[in-house]
């Protein structure tokens, strides 16, 4: 059996260099292709969801990452109080019902405070 790997290696002739840089420049193109394709990306969206989450203010809407709906009410260190909806505590008298998230549990604001279809929809009600 040795003498299989000695003659595969006798019969590689005297340039044994060039195999090695093949490779060495294939694993560099492939890691090029991935960065570009999976680890840059990855990168932007970690950024731009960092900002996001630094952006949050009062009134904005938001989808939380377990898909609960809200809006902010109120902004702590690394909490954020929702208002989900309200509860009817006797007719005619509602009463809001909020809970706390972690701030970075916030997936994705659908609204910003102030816009022009909040303002719509306010004027509506």
């Amino acid at each position: 059996m040795f003498d299989i790997v000695q003659q595969a290696y006798a019969q590689g002739g005297a340039d044994q260099g060039a195999p090695v840089v093949a490779n060495l420049l294939f694993f560099a193109v492939l890691f090029a292709i991935l960065y570009f394709l999976m680890i840059r990306p990855q990168q932007k969206q970690v950024k731009a969801h960092k900002e996001m989450i630094t952006n949050l203010q009062r009134g904005d809407s938001v989808v939380a990452s377990g898909g609960l709906l809200g809006r902010i009410h109120r902004i702590e260190d690394n909490l954020v109080i929702l208002d989900v909806g309200e509860i009817e505590v006797s007719p005619k008298n509602f009463k809001p019902v909020r809970i706390r998230v972690q701030r970075n549990t916030i997936g994705a604001v659908t609204a910003k405070a102030g816009t022009v279809n909040e303002e719509k929809q306010d004027s509506a009600e």
